[in-house]
């Protein structure tokens, strides 16, 4: 099986200006990224930048990148764009690992593209793991997702979900003992001529009201397949924090 990592990334960010080019360890993070993206199984892996910045800091590195508008709402917006500009055919899979995600496990990429390829009437996968600490399961920064018996997504939500209708009775001060609750990680496989047609897709009002993106593909009917990992992802960078926290980690 062959596939793409496309790797959006935009210079502009409200929480850690120029976040793709931090330093970690002497390499810009969405090199990081790139370079972790290119110890999968991908045939290629490709920047979608919003700047010339960040393609000399792709050049500098002979890692692959693109230059797409800087208008864009949407990181999915991003992606569909790279794939008219690669020429990418309809029914390849390309797999959206974020920009900000140095620390990703090549094996996870795979898996998430490998689930795919296995299940056709899936217009997308993703994947998860188990939540075993009762405060990320409050978090509302932590995304849930539950899934059907052939690990379909039913749901994805900012709540605690499954609701555990007796032992919540008197507030969330334990785990869901029937279910094991999932936390997504947001990692996505698409095939490229769903991942062209997805911007276009009306906005569901569920999204809007959870902002999570992923419920505009399941409101208009197309099913998302999860791959529930047994390992706990790296951390992200979303703040400065993030950024010195990781940065001790190279």
């Amino acid at each position: 099986m062959s596939f793409t990592v496309l790797i959006p990334a935009r210079l502009a960010s409200t929480r850690l200006p120029d976040k793709p080019l931090a330093d970690l360890g002497g390499v810009p993070m969405v090199v990081r990224v790139a370079q972790q993206a290119l110890q999968s199984g991908a045939l290629r892996a490709v920047v979608a930048a919003d700047s010339v910045q960040i393609m000399d800091a792709c050049k500098a590195w002979n890692i692959d990148s693109v230059l797409t508008r800087t208008d864009h709402p949407s990181g999915s917006d991003r992606l569909a764009e790279a794939c008219e500009l690669l020429g990418l055919r309809g029914d390849e899979i390309v797999v959206n690992v974020q920009g900000d995600e140095p620390l990703i496990d090549p094996s996870l990429i795979d898996a998430v593209a490998n689930l795919l390829t296995e299940r056709p009437s899936a217009s997308m996968s993703t994947a998860a793991h188990v939540i075993d600490n009762l405060d990320d399961f409050r978090n509302p920064n932590v995304v849930k997702v539950v899934l059907d018996a052939q690990g379909l997504a039913l749901y994805f939500s900012r709540a605690p979900i499954a609701w555990w209708r007796d032992g919540f009775g008197g507030g969330i001060n334990a785990l869901p003992q029937a279910l094991k609750p999932l936390r997504h990680v947001g990692i996505y496989a698409y095939r490229a001529g769903f991942l062209r047609e997805f911007p276009r897709l009306p906005q569901a009002p569920v999204e809007v009201v959870e902002a999570l993106e992923q419920l505009r593909a399941m409101w208009h009917g197309y099913r998302i397949a999860v791959h529930v990992s047994e390992h706990v992802p790296g951390p992200g960078v979303d703040t400065p924090q993030d950024l010195e926290r990781v940065r001790k980690l190279f």
